[in-house]
C-alpha cells in the first residue's frame, strides 16, 4: 500500500528495495509499466517490457489529461457501480461473459484506496525519460491507452487493454521474442 501522499517515484523506491538481481528485466502491465520506468530511473536494468501501458506522459490520452487538470478523479468516486461497469468493460476491452465474470470478481476484491492513489499517479505522471532498452507490447484496440498515442514495438491486432487475459498466447509470443534478444 502506498504511504499517505507518497509519489510514484517514492513508491518505486520502495518497490525496488525488493529487487536483488543485478541488471534485472522489469515487466509491467498498465500502471505497472509506469512503475517499471520509475524503478529503471533509479537502478540499472537490462530491459523493460511494458504491456498495455505508456512509456511517457506524452502517450497519456487527452481524456486522462483533462481528468487530471480538472481533478475529476478527486470529485467522482472510482467505485464500480452497475451504471459504470459497462463503460469500464468497454475501456478494458472485455469480450465475453466469462471475462465479465472474472472482472466482476476482481472488482469485488479491489482495494479502493490503492486504486484511487494509482489513478491519481497515472493521470498526473510527468515523464519524458526513456530507457534505451524498453519494449512496448500494445493492443490496437486499447481504449484506456489508445494506440494513436503509442509507438509500440509489438502491436496485437484487435486487442484491448485486457489482452493479457484474452490474448495471452499472442502476448507470450511477444515476450518470448523480447527475452530471446540480447
Amino acid at each position: 500500500m502506498p504511504e499517505p501522499d507518497e509519489t510514484i517515484e517514492d513508491y518505486a523506491t520502495r518497490m525496488r528495495a525488493g529487487i536483488t538481481e543485478e541488471n534485472p528485466i522489469l515487466m509491467g502491465l498498465s500502471f505497472g509499466g509506469m512503475i517499471c520506468t520509475e524503478i529503471a530511473k533509479q537502478i540499472p536494468v537490462s530491459k523493460i517490457i511494458i504491456i498495455s501501458s505508456i512509456k511517457s506522459s506524452k502517450e497519456l490520452p487527452r481524456w486522462m489529461r483533462t481528468v487530471a487538470i480538472l481533478k475529476l478523479n478527486k470529485i467522482v468516486p472510482l467505485k464500480s457501480t452497475r451504471l459504470t461497469q459497462p463503460i469500464q468493460n468497454k475501456m478494458l476491452g472485455i469480450q465475453s461473459e466469462e471475462e465479465k465474470t472474472l472482472v466482476a470478481s476482481l472488482r469485488r476484491e479491489v482495494d479502493l484506496p490503492y486504486t484511487n492513489w494509482a489513478v491519481h499517479q497515472a493521470i498526473n505522471w510527468k515523464n519524458d525519460w526513456r530507457h534505451p532498452n524498453i519494449f512496448h507490447i500494445h493492443g490496437d484496440n486499447d481504449f484506456m491507452f489508445p494506440i494513436k498515442n503509442i509507438k509500440a514495438d509489438y502491436t496485437i491486432k484487435n486487442a484491448g487493454h485486457f489482452m493479457i487475459m484474452n490474448r495471452a498466447a499472442e502476448v507470450s509470443v511477444c515476450i518470448n521474442t523480447i527475452l530471446s534478444c540480447t
